[in-house]
């Protein structure tokens, strides 16, 4: 990642960006090529749109990698997704570490290997003090899971009902140590939230680009935040006269 400032200026860069890369089995599909073909291009491209966001000024960059309904895809398709996973922490991280990206895991280790659970663990340790952008792995999340999981464990450390609140209740999710994302990027065209930052995504913009996650570049990456620059975020209420 360069440490060179972006081109030209935009003012009101979000904070926290989340993207659900779609469309990598079509991208594959249309070229003749199996769909885990497709995720494995898609993970090549982790690399330089984490590197524009960094150049952007963008803090956090959450990427919605595999949802806990994605379980439901053929084993082979899952089994290969795995391996890519493991493939990707195997390549990319010392050279994140050292361009000072810091990684963090939403959702549930379990259902991995103990082999890429203990790669996960390590590599969110090695990283645990880089500052420049953080990474936010969404890995066997759903977002209706995480609230069920935060409901569980405020019965369980016996919360009192008149404490809850919006405040509690998101300091039970698993991104209580992330910002609700400003804006949230589906690829490929389509138009569905697919159980993704549930709680966090209310107020958030959103951006569909017509692109497969393959090919969105830097540019397309640029574009959106100048989109959502260009936004006025009212969050349920009224501009002031």
């Amino acid at each position: 990642m360069s440490d060179e400032p972006a081109e030209d200026t935009i003012e009101n860069i979000p904070r926290h960006v989340a993207i659900i890369m779609d469309g990598n089995g079509r991208w594959a599909k249309e070229r003749g090529m199996p769909r885990v073909a497709g995720h494995r291009v898609g993970t090549e491209n982790l690399r330089r749109i984490i590197r524009a966001s960094a150049n952007l000024g963008i803090q956090y960059l959450t990427f919605y990698a595999f949802s806990t309904e994605n379980w439901n895809r053929p084993k082979a398709e899952v089994t290969g997704l795995m391996r890519i996973l493991s493939e990707v922490i195997d390549r990319e991280m010392a050279e994140l570490n050292k361009e000072g990206a810091r990684l963090l895991h939403i959702g549930h280790l379990d259902g991995l290997s103990k082999q890429l659970q203990e790669k996960v663990r390590n590599a969110i340790e090695l990283t645990k003090d880089n500052q420049r952008i953080t990474i936010v792995l969404a890995f066997n999340y759903g977002g209706r899971d995480e609230i069920i999981y935060a409901i569980k464990n405020m019965l369980a450390d016996g919360v009192d009902p008149e404490d809850v609140d919006e405040e509690l209740v998101s300091s039970y999710m698993f991104t209580r140590e992330i910002p609700d994302p400003d804006l949230v990027i589906r690829t490929s065209g389509e138009q569905r939230t697919s159980n993704f930052l549930t709680w966090q995504s209310v107020y958030s913009e959103w951006y569909f680009p017509q692109v497969y996650w393959p090919d969105f570049d830097e540019e397309e990456l640029k574009k959106a935040v100048e989109i959502y620059s260009r936004r006025e975020r009212r969050f349920g209420g009224l501009k002031d006269s």
